[in-house]
């Protein structure tokens, strides 16, 4: 009895002990970790990397740092590697199969860096989903919408929906249609949007403006008018161009229609 007591003893304390390392060295790799993701992070040289790049990496090396701590506590706890392996492999098939959508969230993501569909800052519409790119990580693309929420979308969902990018090229080509009734003077209507488009300093005046009338519509002759801006520039040109050419079609007397249906009755 004392024997076994003895032994016990001695299984718990040798135990006792590997559970003690394990468990400081699980706190302490966790700890540095946490410091080396946030060097990663802040570090000039490394923020010199494409943001896009830079998270994928960061993340990658996070995980890969928390697998190999895994691997070196169940080492410490006197787990035979070969069993580990053995254990290892089995779960991996296990998990792959389990997690398919979190593979193809990775390859997505690896899809995404590869071919730069997109990058950190742009601003993106896809899945029924739009907003500026906040981050892209391993397996999701975190993206923050214009009342400042911010939405997870998927990557292997990503890499595999048409995807619009409104930021990619340096100018967008603005392009609205105006209205006004059949009995406006064609040639100074044009003139009046025209004069509008060159009164906004936004406009690319070095660019072709184009101004002609599209459609005999049922109630309204229909103008398409496009011209160039400076992406950044888009929205503050479009809004500021709606409101003057209001203002300078009513100065001129002419009139943006509304709906209208004659009637005719026949006794």
């Amino acid at each position: 009895m004392e024997k076994l007591l003895d032994k016990l003893i001695n299984l718990g304390i040798e135990y006792g002990t590997k559970l003690l390392i394990a468990l400081i060295i699980l706190l302490i790799g966790n700890r540095l970790i946490k410091l080396l993701d946030k060097f990663l992070k802040k570090e000039h040289k490394f923020s010199k990397i494409d943001p896009s790049v830079k998270d994928f990496i960061v993340s990658f090396i996070n995980i890969s740092l928390k697998v190999l701590l895994f691997i070196t506590i169940l080492s410490i706890l006197g787990i035979p590697m070969t069993s580990l392996i053995t254990i290892l492999g089995s779960a991996a098939v296990a998990i792959g199969l389990a997690l398919q959508g979190g593979l193809s969230n990775l390859a997505g993501g690896l899809m995404i860096l590869i071919f730069k569909p997109f990058k950190v800052g742009d601003y993106i519409e896809a899945n029924g989903k739009e907003g500026t790119v906040k981050s892209i990580s391993l397996f999701y693309t975190s993206i923050i919408t214009i009342d400042n929420k911010v939405i997870q979308l998927p990557n292997g969902g990503l890499s595999n929906t048409p995807i619009t990018n409104y930021t990619m090229n340096k100018k967008r080509l603005l392009d609205v249609i105006i209205s006004v009734s059949y009995k406006s003077n064609i040639d100074k209507t044009k003139k009046v949007i025209i004069d509008t488009l060159n009164s906004i300093d936004t406009i690319l005046k070095d660019e072709s403006i184009l101004v002609r009338l599209k459609t005999h519509n049922s109630s309204s002759l229909d103008f398409v008018v496009r011209a160039w801006v400076n992406t950044p520039d888009y929205w503050n040109t479009y809004y500021e161009f709606m409101e003057e050419v209001k203002k300078n079609l009513d100065k001129n007397k002419i009139e943006i229609p509304y709906p209208q249906m004659d009637v005719h009755i026949t006794k």
